[in-house]
């Protein structure tokens, strides 16, 4: 078993997600999400929609059009489906995700039942396809028709967009492409290769695959952590368990000091207990090279889940687009910003014509204020260049004594 000290295992895991290390940036956006196995999608879109940011954090300013090739192309590289969320997943994945796949088959059921239109819907896809929803009927109906003053939402969906997200589910239909924020769906026949499509893998070796997925990607992991990336439970979860334990999944077992230890674990007397699993190849070299300083989406998978990057970075950290305004900290989307392997701050951003508007600023405890000024001007300067922006203006920072330093650097 290897040990790790938590700094070790904080350079691990940005070299894994491509924050770190020169060769980070090799085969461009394609490469990153490979590198990443899965890029959540959400519908805020502040600076750029997550997607986006999620490419831009590790690359710098590469073209918002070579973003969206690299997700949603002809013939398709990529395809849509629930991984830790809504995400964009490399096609070749497409085989590991049967046994979700089935169990939405078999449950007939989400967030709403199935509607009697489905086989209608499926059979429209395969005369006319590919189609949006607005060609199979509209994705919304109207609550206030019927009384109602439930809030919009997935629960105001049309039966044919129910249907169509159902055959989605099952693996009938597939997203590789999109008009606008548009899903475009066609059959999975027409889209998926036929090795990839014909691939039937068992559901074990299913949960294994993308076991091994998201601890290459996360670098060092819990179990807590890679159970959150492929979102299991029950027998799906007890399939990962299998994979840890048998080896199967390719990752070994590493003790990282600081974090917890499973609950239960004896270890013997004066040895550490295995907390954490780690990729071998990640474990071979040094992390090495320079840090990305830059702003990262909320959705980002190195900070995705809450209690990780607590863990990792000593974040607490949380989305407040939900929360009502009066509440919030930190701002509607604050996004965290990277510095030296750490994160130095948070920013609440917007964009007014050409100004990035950082409307609340924040700095993190620790380190010297002096870099950590000069890295968030770096991280806002960058970031407004890459949206378009020629101009930066800052309207509320959190910590006065840092406030003139950094208007200061940031008018240099």
């Amino acid at each position: 078993m290897t040990d790790l000290t938590a700094d070790e295992a904080r350079r691990i895991i940005l070299r894994a997600q491509g924050f770190l290390g020169a060769g980070s940036r090799t085969g461009g956006v394609p490469a990153t999400l490979r590198r990443v196995g899965a890029v959540q999608l959400d519908t805020i879109s502040v600076l750029a929609r997550s997607h986006e940011l999620v490419a831009y954090a590790r690359l710098g300013a590469v073209g918002r059009a070579a973003v969206e090739r690299a997700y949603w192309r002809d013939p398709a590289q990529a395809f849509e489906y629930w991984c830790h969320a809504a995400c964009i997943v490399p096609l070749e994945h497409w085989p590991l995700y049967g046994f979700r796949r089935q169990a939405y088959r078999d449950r007939r059921f989400r967030w709403h039942e199935v509607p009697p239109v489905v086989d209608e819907v499926l059979q429209r896809v395969r005369a006319d396809g590919p189609l949006t929803t607005g060609d199979i009927g509209g994705a919304r109906v109207d609550l206030r028709a019927s009384g109602t003053t439930e809030a919009a939402g997935w629960w105001d969906w049309s039966d044919s967009k129910i249907a169509i997200e159902f055959l989605l589910d099952i693996g009938e239909v597939v997203c590789t492409r999109r008009i606008g924020w548009r899903r475009v769906y066609d059959l999975a026949e027409r889209v998926i290769p036929q090795p990839l499509l014909n691939d039937d893998v068992p559901d074990a070796d299913g949960v294994t695959g993308l076991t091994r997925v998201a601890g290459r990607s996360l670098g060092v992991a819990t179990r807590a952590d890679l159970v959150d990336f492929i979102r299991v439970k029950g027998k799906y979860a007890a399939m990962l368990d299998d994979a840890l334990l048998s080896g199967a999944s390719g990752l070994v077992p590493v003790h990282v000091a600081g974090w917890p230890s499973p609950r239960g674990a004896r270890g013997a007397a004066g040895s550490p207990v295995p907390n954490a699993w780690a990729d071998p190849a990640a474990l071979e070299s040094e992390p090495r090279g320079r840090h990305r300083t830059t702003l990262l989406s909320p959705f980002d998978s190195l900070i995705w889940e809450r209690a990780r990057t607590e863990r990792v970075f000593g974040l607490s950290h949380r989305l407040e687009a939900y929360v009502p305004k009066e509440k919030r900290v930190h701002g509607y989307f604050a996004m965290p910003v990277l510095a030296g392997g750490r994160i130095i701050g948070r920013v609440d951003p917007a964009r007014e014509g050409t100004t990035l508007v950082a409307r609340q600023v924040g700095f993190e405890p620790g380190g010297s204020p002096a870099k950590a000024v000069e890295a968030m001007s770096d991280a806002l300067w960058e970031a407004a260049s890459w949206v378009g922006c020629t101009d930066v203006r800052v309207e509320r920072v959190g910590s006065p004594a840092l406030e003139e330093p950094l208007r200061a650097a940031l008018a240099r």
